[in-house]
């Protein structure tokens, strides 16, 4: 065997065992019983440092130095085994193993806290995980900035600086849209039903076959926050229910649906190499959050999804799909980011984006968190938060020690405002599919143009190669000014 082979057929055992290790971190949250936790914290731990001690092998060194890619995808490759390589010397063994077992234990203390409303909890916790984060940041960093250094795990080729500037930008245009519409003489009527568990369980698996989700290589499951997991042959989802809202389950399943799809639809041919896996979370996000809401909340499919519910669930109090329409796309006053509506939805990124990095940098102890959130949310969406559920204990990225990962659901969202200007072009016919609960047209071209290729491609050049210009955050705005202009006749 040559340095090539020899390199990806060690790597290939390396994604396997991560593969292995994404599967307990599922199981943890859908069927592990409480009582294993400390357990789980301690194979999480034990994984992870076979994992460390294979992506921190010498041989990967003599191998990369050496090896001959024999095409495009091998090139790429070599690309991300020396980028995995460069970062995983730099964090030490006893780190990452520490890191492993804390955020495992940390999910569920989170939980429970979550559950009781009681911050106090859990923070001392979360002190502990910011602690072995921002160290783990300065060794990665080498002298740069911590937040980027975290930031470059979910989204290489961008940092804080730019974010921040795209941020700025979006700000006034979704402040003002968000004024023009909560301010319009006849929104949209809420749906004040109720919905069973089973048949919104039903109905989200209809949703996810329709979508394309295989559910011969897949599963969906409940949790407390949804996600997608796994890839190539073996891609789980989660969502959530509540009787009072089956927009939540709906909506949640079409949002990891999307995530899923993208893994199930890379080439099988990267399957267990660094390339069979999406490229950065913002292009993941960019799936998600076009099949949530690009497609899913279109007038076309509502209208069809407005028939469903009718046959499923029999009259609950909406008059006719328009009305359905608007209330899907209701834009109100809420605490909870996954339930936002389109045009808040970036605004609850902003603030855990400016938190988390003041975190990081040391500019804000844990300690004052639950205060600086409150403050800031009060500040930005003029409502304030009763309990730590709507509030700092809502998201459990923190608790799993993902800081730099929130900014990215924001990429996402521009990604796919990008990406459906493209869509809409190349497939002129797609609202009468649609109407028809048929997004096939659809998810081809994104399986085609974002899906198929993995991490061949930088993140950004994945969506600029799909689209045929470089995204920015204008056709995601225009979109949504457009779209709620219409809904609320402003």
């Amino acid at each position: 065997m040559n340095a090539f082979a020899d390199l990806m057929a060690f790597q290939r055992d390396t994604e396997a065992l991560a593969q292995i290790s994404g599967r307990l971190g599922w199981d943890q949250e859908t069927m592990m019983p409480e009582g294993a936790a400390a357990q789980r914290s301690d194979e999480m731990a034990a994984i992870e440092g076979v994992l460390h001690a294979r992506r921190t092998d010498p041989r990967l060194g003599e191998w990369l130095a050496t090896a001959k890619a024999p095409d495009a995808a091998g090139a790429a490759a070599l690309r991300l085994i020396a980028r995995s390589f460069a970062r995983n010397t730099r964090v030490p063994a006893r780190l990452a193993a520490e890191l492993a077992r804390v955020t495992s234990l940390s999910q569920g203390i989170w939980a429970r806290a979550r559950a009781a409303e009681d911050v106090a909890a859990f923070l001392p916790t979360l002190s502990q995980v910011v602690a072995l984060r921002r160290e783990e940041a300065a060794a990665l960093a080498q002298g740069g900035d911590l937040y980027d250094a975290l930031l470059e795990d979910y989204e290489p080729g961008t940092d804080s600086a730019a974010i921040a500037a795209m941020f700025d930008r979006m700000r006034p245009r979704l402040v003002a849209l968000r004024d023009k519409v909560l301010g319009a003489a006849n929104p949209p009527a809420p749906i004040t039903a109720r919905f069973d568990a089973a048949g919104q369980l039903a109905l989200s698996h209809q949703v996810a076959g329709v979508f394309g989700y295989d559910f011969n290589r897949g599963r969906i499951d409940q949790a407390v926050h949804p996600f997608s997991s796994g890839s190539g042959a073996d891609v789980r989802i989660t969502t959530r229910i509540s009787e009072i809202d089956p927009f939540n389950c709906l909506y949640s399943t079409i949002h990891e649906v999307g995530h899923a799809c993208y893994e199930q639809q890379i080439d099988p041919s990267y399957a267990l190499t660094p390339l069979g896996q999406g490229v950065s979370m913002g292009v993941h996000e960019s799936q998600s959050r076009i099949y949530e809401n690009q497609l899913g909340r279109s007038a076309a499919f509502t209208g069809w999804l407005y028939g469903e519910m009718r046959a499923r669930f029999g009259d609950f109090g909406c008059g006719d799909a328009a009305a359905f329409h608007g209330a899907v796309n209701r834009v109100q006053q809420g605490f909870i980011r996954t339930e936002s509506d389109e045009v808040q939805y970036n605004l609850h990124i902003m603030l855990r984006f400016d938190l988390e990095r003041d975190l990081i940098a040391g500019r804000l102890d844990v300690a004052d968190l639950t205060e600086a959130w409150n403050t800031r949310f009060a500040h930005d969406f003029g409502v304030s938060v009763g309990r730590p559920s709507d509030g700092v204990l809502q998201d459990v990225h923190w608790s799993v020690g993902l800081f730099g990962y929130f900014p990215t659901y924001a990429l996402g969202n521009v990604y796919a405002g990008a990406l459906h200007q493209a869509m809409r072009a190349a497939c002129p016919d797609l609202d009468k599919d649609l109407a028809q609960g048929d997004p096939r047209a659809a998810t081809a071209w994104l399986g085609q143009h974002v899906q198929r290729h993995g991490g061949l491609y930088q993140p950004r050049d994945v969506i600029a190669k799909a689209c045929g210009f470089v995204p920015d955050e204008t056709p995601l705005l225009d979109y949504l000014e457009t779209k709620f202009s219409e809904i609320y006749a402003v």
